[in-house]
């Protein structure tokens, strides 16, 4: 690495994986965390099905790599413990661990065995109390604090809501001054290593999520087929939406055909702010009996 880019950092660099339980908000503390939207944020679990890696400079302090996982979860499908592999992988070759907790539902059973799998975890282990501008009383995170670092063996809790920001600097240049010295590990420009395809599928998932809520959020999947940068500026996108059964494409569809419009132009507007370029979107929905079982389409979505 030239040494414009380790002074640029600060000297410190160093990866940061972010792991707990499903449903807790690791994907918007990484976008928070980050200053940038990369993963897809709906109020259902397993929203996040593959890893994410964003990047985060900050001149003078460092250069964080963080790597958001698929929430732990009790797999049923071949799709589900494929992520749950991608969660624990995830923990090896890394300088800090952090579990994050939703604070306002407390440690539960499961961010207790999130915690066991963290012992094993390379590097330094910190606790995240999420959703903190959701605890009431405030002195409930006291006691979810000293818990963490009493009983469950981490190094620190720190309390955060990734949603408002509240403590998130804070947590930012905690984790930055826990790195080693070094140069960057990415050029200083560098955001993700997610292609944009990538990031369209769960961008458009997302909408679809917001859309059906509780109706069909572990039944669906998004493949992009066609991306086409015309040399008039514009992005032709095709994508098709997969569902397990006719019913459930009846859901996404809607009456008239609404649904799927509503969710087409709201994830338009998603990608044109990210690739500032003009797109036109085409979304199609095709029934795929038992596709998370399917280890073509799961290969095809990069989760085989």
């Amino acid at each position: 690495m030239s040494d414009t880019h380790e002074s640029a950092a600060g000297g410190r660099s160093g990866q940061v994986a972010l792991l707990g339980w499903t449903n807790v908000g690791k994907s918007t503390l990484l976008n928070r965390l980050v200053g940038a939207k990369l993963a897809a944020v709906a109020d259902s679990a397993q929203t996040t099905r593959h890893r994410i890696l964003g990047v985060r400079v900050v001149p003078g302090q460092g250069q964080a790599v963080f790597i958001d996982t698929p929430g732990l979860h009790r797999p049923q499908h071949k799709m589900n413990r494929n992520m749950v592999e991608i969660a624990r992988q995830a923990l090896y070759d890394i300088d800090v661990a952090l579990l994050v907790v939703d604070a306002a539902r407390g440690i539960g059973a499961g961010d207790r065995r999130a915690a066991e799998l963290l012992g094993r975890a390379d590097g330094r282990r910190l606790l995240v109390l999420n959703k903190v501008d959701l605890v009431r009383p405030k002195t409930r995170l006291l006691s979810m604090m000293q818990f963490g670092v009493e009983s469950l063996g981490f190094e620190e809790a720190l309390p955060v809501s990734a949603l408002t920001g509240e403590g998130c600097d804070a947590l930012l240049d905690r984790l930055l001054a826990l790195l080693p010295e070094g140069p960057m590990l990415f050029p200083e420009d560098f955001l993700t290593d997610q292609p944009e395809r990538v990031l369209a599928a769960e961008w458009i998932r997302e909408k679809l999520l917001a859309e059906t809520r509780q109706e069909l959020p572990h039944a669906t999947a998004v493949t992009v087929e066609h991306w086409q940068e015309r040399d008039d500026g514009l992005v032709e996108i095709h994508a098709t939406v997969l569902v397990d059964r006719d019913s459930q494409k009846r859901i996404v569809i809607g009456k008239g055909g609404g649904l799927l419009k509503r969710v087409g132009t709201a994830a338009r507007i998603d990608l044109e702010r990210h690739l500032e370029r003009r797109v036109a979107l085409k979304l199609w929905v095709r029934v795929r009996q038992d596709w998370r079982n399917d280890e073509r389409i799961l290969r095809q979505l990069g989760l085989g």
